[in-house]
């Protein structure tokens, strides 16, 4: 039963998947994988490096959905396979079903789900590795911990922030070296001085691997131009997604800021109840664990957990503070998604299962504790099968690729301005399923795009989150002229003194540096009225594109 729980990891993730595994590509929100992907950096805050230049290279060798799909896998197969491990080393007696068990809760929680739903595929990618890292913090040794954080150094900058709440206050608590307490007062203090010293050196050790790995973004990141907008942190505050509160969603690995995010049928009361009651006997199984004579990473993981859950509650009932630290310096822009931060929590909660489990061993049969292995599923039950349609799959239609290639053969520099100025899309191909849009990856120039959120609150109010990039920000006027001459009713560029004229419009975008703009879905005379010289270079169904 070695590969026991990366096999059950694997078979929850074709589960999880379902339609998701056809033919084509799984486009939702963030999560998008094009055909072909260039090998390029992107602009503004670097949220994607290094996850697609990455996805890039195995793309040259590998179709690209095939790529996308054996990622999503292994996101299951490692959660799992992770999870199992360390609950094997705090439970060493326990035998093979509270690994299982462990391996069940962590590859099938609401926090993967939701997480998973928004498309931040290259975020559980740190998730996944999460047990891993904390294991190889603890054993101590630069190269393991390296090897353990490649998942997370390709995932970026979100997950190396969420692996680094974890590892560094694993490597600084963990017990077994240089701990032990003397039998004399001065030799207790050198003992004392030495585990000190040992923790210290520990630290800098992972938080140097921690810095190396992250030098792919953190290098663009220091250089970059991009400003965080304090807006966010409202916008993007946890929030109840069942009866039991924000509080009791976080507590049952919940609480996303994207409604849309939620699993259906999440906030049944039924459901909801069961969610929280695991995840409180869970809380009792770790914490029992950390009590005891507990295993070198406990009380470090423990410390990461409780630092993860106050993140994510400061942005829902203190978001005075992290809007003060965004004021101060911009580099703390990262902690305005706080429910990010909780994965340590559900590690912590997958261990605390097995050790549930192991008790429940010892006064039960085992064919019954074996059962514990289902409840993780049986209380998010419609996380199955591409949670009940929400996660499919879809082709590319042929003018897309058209498209691309006319772009990304042509040597002359220039940018391409992608309209509607709008950062999502809902195509009727990929029935109807929101996603950002594809341009933003397909090109192997620079990609203009609105970046700006509109994020809906309780009560019907509207929170706009303003672009990163200075960039987007001048060519923003010009780009809305444009959509809303563009639009179906088709009404033409607006008369003079009521906006930018269209020689205005082309010349403003000429001096941004725009080469191309491409339309989808607006009426071509209205739109091209506005870009007077501009040379049509592809006409299609969907899609207009034109040569400034």
């Amino acid at each position: 039963m070695r590969f026991g729980p990366a096999l059950l990891g694997l078979a929850l993730g074709v589960l999880a998947l379902g339609p998701a595994l056809g033919p084509g590509f799984t486009l939702r929100y963030d999560m998008v994988f094009v055909p072909d992907p260039p090998l390029r950096l992107g602009d503004g805050f670097p949220r994607a490096v290094p996850s697609d230049q990455v996805v890039a290279l195995l793309s040259a060798v590998v179709p690209a959905e095939i790529v996308q799909k054996a990622i999503l896998l292994g996101l299951f197969t490692l959660a799992a396979s992770g999870a199992a491990a360390l609950a094997g080393e705090a439970l060493p007696d326990g035998g093979i079903v509270p690994r299982l068990a462990a391996a069940a809760f962590y590859a099938w929680n609401a926090y993967l789900a939701q997480r998973l739903l928004i498309g931040q595929w290259a975020l559980l990618l740190g998730y996944a590795g999460l047990p891993w890292a904390v294991r190889a913090a603890a054993r101590g040794g630069p190269w393991r911990l390296a090897a353990a954080l490649l998942p997370a150094a390709v995932g970026g900058f979100q997950a190396m922030l969420v692996s680094a709440m974890a590892v560094l206050p694993v490597a600084a608590l963990r017990t077994g070296r240089g701990t032990g307490r003397g039998t004399g007062r001065g030799t207790g203090r050198g003992r004392a001085g030495a585990a000190l010293r040992a923790s210290a050196e520990a630290v800098v050790v992972v938080a140097v691997v921690v810095a190396v790995l992250s030098l792919p973004w953190l290098v663009l990141a220091v250089g970059s131009d991009a400003v965080t907008d304090p807006a966010g942190v409202a916008a993007f505050a946890p929030r109840a997604d069942g009866p039991f509160g924000t509080l009791g969603s976080l507590f049952s690995l919940g609480g996303i800021w994207n409604s849309h995010a939620a699993v259906p049928g999440q906030d049944s009361p039924g459901l909801a109840a069961a969610r929280l009651a695991l995840a409180l006997v869970a809380v009792a199984g770790f914490v029992r664990i950390v009590r005891g004579r507990g295993p070198a990473w406990g009380r470090g993981l423990a410390a990461g957990a409780c630092a993860g859950l106050l993140v994510a509650c400061a942005g829902a009932f203190a978001p005075g503070v992290p809007r003060a630290l965004i004021g101060w310096w911009a580099g703390f822009g990262p902690f305005r998604d706080g429910q990010a931060y909780i994965a340590p929590f559900a590690l912590a909660q997958a261990v605390g299962v097995a050790a549930v489990v192991a008790a429940l061993r010892l006064s039960m049969p085992a064919l019954v504790a074996a059962a514990a292995v289902a409840v993780p599923v049986l209380v998010l039950p419609t996380f199955a099968l591409g949670a009940s349609g929400r996660l499919g799959a879809a082709g590319y239609p042929a003018e897309w690729r058209r498209v691309q290639a006319v772009v990304n053969g042509d040597p002359a520099p220039g940018a391409l301005l992608s309209l509607p100025w709008s950062a999502y899309r809902a195509f009727a191909w990929n029935s109807g399923r929101v996603v950002l849009d594809p341009a933003t990856k397909m090109f192997s120039r620079p990609v203009l795009w609105d970046e700006t959120l509109v994020v809906g609150v309780p009560g019907g109010g509207r929170i706009r989150v303003g672009a990163e990039s200075p960039r987007t920000r001048r060519v923003g006027e010009v780009a809305s002229a444009l959509t809303a001459a563009g639009g179906l009713a088709g009404g033409g560029c607006p008369p003079a003194g009521t906006g930018p004229a269209a020689s205005a419009m082309a010349d403003g975008l000429r001096r941004e540096g725009v080469r191309y703009v491409l339309a989808a879905g607006l009426n071509e005379n209205a739109f091209l009225s506005c870009l007077p010289g501009a040379i049509p270079v592809h006409r299609g169904r969907e899609l207009l594109l034109v040569r400034l």
